[in-house]
């Protein structure tokens, strides 16, 4: 009876729907791609934060992640893939990720 229970988990395991969501995987892919999640420059909804500012003579010199909801897919993309120099670190995502975190971008959010 305990191997016919164990089998029985084992199947609706491998042929049962996925532990988390599509939404909750897009949410926490969000929050950690690899290290430092895209919420801590682009905040929680992907609106863009300010990073930093210093003064370069009389004017003051802001430093802000862009907003990257209005971004179409393959612009953002694009993005996420450039290796030039920038502020932004590269994550080397694979293309479900990065179509995961453009759903993430693109859903409705609260």
């Amino acid at each position: 009876m305990p191997i016919l229970i164990a089998s029985l988990l084992l199947t609706v395991g491998l042929l049962g729907d996925s532990f988390i969501t599509k939404d909750e995987y897009a949410t926490m892919l969000y929050q950690n791609p690899r290290g430092i999640g895209c919420h801590k420059c682009h905040g929680v909804k992907g609106k863009g934060l300010e990073l930093g500012r210093y003064q370069e003579g009389n004017r003051t010199v802001i430093i802000k992640a862009p907003d990257i909801t209005g971004l179409s897919y393959q612009r953002f993309k694009e993005a996420i893939r450039s290796k030039k120099s920038r502020l932004m670190p590269y994550y080397f995502l694979t293309d479900k990720e990065i179509k995961t975190l453009y759903y993430y971008l693109t859903k409705k959010q609260p």
